[in-house]
């Protein structure tokens, strides 16, 4: 299992540890997955328009299936989401 961001080490290291998340998070530094996904665009925050990640999560089965999906969700649901959709 694998998780993806943008973000660097550091913050993947905080964001597992606060979640205890059972899988290593990638550094998505260029963003091409997150493009790849189509969950890299614009977005509201406090009011301004900006480009960014959209936060999603997605499972996907060593086939390559999509089982589970969610865009546009908070942090702490996310991770509780995609804990509960392999679980």
């Amino acid at each position: 299992m694998l998780g993806v961001s943008p973000d660097g080490v550091a913050s993947h290291v905080k964001f597992k540890s606060r979640y205890k998340l059972p899988f290593t998070l990638l550094v998505d530094a260029d963003h091409k997955i997150a493009e790849a996904y189509g969950v890299w665009g614009e977005k509201s925050l406090f009011g301004f328009k900006l480009t960014g990640v959209i936060r999603s999560h997605f499972v996907i089965s060593s086939e390559g299936k999509i089982l589970d999906a969610h865009y546009d969700v908070g942090a702490k649901e996310s991770a509780k989401e995609a804990l509960r959709a392999i679980g």
